[in-house]
């Protein structure tokens, strides 16, 4: 029991940045915007948090992060709505600019490739009979349900959809397309902040230059693997964060560590997350107006 409530602790956490980056995603691929730069707003999220922390505290950290994914969110879609830009390539300078500006913001930082936050600038953790857990993990597990309900039983949830699957109607009936997809995105993008956050001030207590390693990407794929389904993200998130638990298992493990190369070790999780989504492509439905910017005629 003790070493399934380990596994548990660690698959939970692991899962959080997944979870609350696809339910972002999906409000914004349910508007019909598409944003493959998740890893890089993770990214940026971290190293903002965890800078934010530092100097005001947990609670600023995880602030700044939000607030750090909802302007690249808003950014990215001002550039897709208002000005027709093309949504691949504008994710994939997010991306670019991510891993530019947060290696050069450590650098400035006096520790290149490395920033610790301070313990008293952690979040503290909940102290629970089946283990200690951050508060964002609660979290995670409740903001797909939330999603859920927006989508499904609200009447801007109906907006939403609307704009995602027919624009066009949705212009005639009054609705502001380019309106609900920016704020749809810029939404989404500021729970893919919060895992950022989470990450440097909750979970791992420092920023890397590489700490999303391709969380982001991850969380796309689980989108895909929900079909826009907000209760199938927290699936997709705990399969990934359940072999990554594994992962870390097997290598503190003397007779499995012997055994199996880490390197090997350390790609279970995403080779199982691919196989998953492998299985899964071709039978999700999306919005048939996903990745096309909208043009009044």
């Amino acid at each position: 029991m003790e070493l399934f409530f380990r596994l548990l602790a660690i698959a939970l956490h692991a899962k959080t940045p997944i979870t609350l980056t696809a339910a972002g995603e999906v409000i914004g691929e349910s508007s019909g915007l598409f944003n493959i730069g998740l890893e890089g707003i993770m990214l940026l999220s971290a190293f903002t948090g965890a800078v934010a922390a530092n100097a005001a505290g947990p609670l600023a950290g995880l602030a700044a992060g939000m607030g750090t994914g909802f302007t690249v969110g808003l950014l990215f879609g001002l550039i897709n709505t208002y000005g027709k830009g093309d949504q691949m390539i504008t994710g994939v300078g997010i991306n670019l600019f991510a891993l530019g500006f947060v290696a050069f913001g450590l650098h400035m930082l006096g520790a290149p490739g490395f920033h610790t936050v301070s313990r008293a600038s952690q979040l503290p953790a909940v102290r629970t009979p089946i283990g200690s857990y951050s508060p964002i993990v609660f979290v995670a597990l409740v903001v797909p349900f939330l999603v859920h309900f927006l989508l499904n039983r609200t009447r801007l949830g109906l907006k939403i959809k609307a704009v995602g699957e027919n624009p066009e109607a949705a212009d005639v009936a009054g609705i502001r397309v380019e309106l609900v997809r920016l704020l749809s995105t810029a939404v989404g993008a500021s729970l893919a902040g919060l895992a950022g956050a989470f990450m440097s001030v909750s979970w791992m207590g420092s920023v890397t230059r590489d700490i999303s390693a391709g969380r982001g990407f991850i969380a796309l794929a689980t989108v895909v693997f929900s079909g826009l389904r907000p209760m199938l993200v927290l699936l997709g998130g705990f399969l990934f964060g359940f072999f990554d638990a594994l992962a870390t298992w097997l290598t503190i493990v003397p007779v499995l560590r012997d055994i199996l190369p880490w390197q090997f070790v350390s790609m279970l999780p995403y080779i199982m997350t691919l196989l998953v989504v492998a299985g899964v492509i071709g039978r999700s439905r999306f919005p048939k107006g996903l990745g096309v910017p909208y043009r009044r005629e």
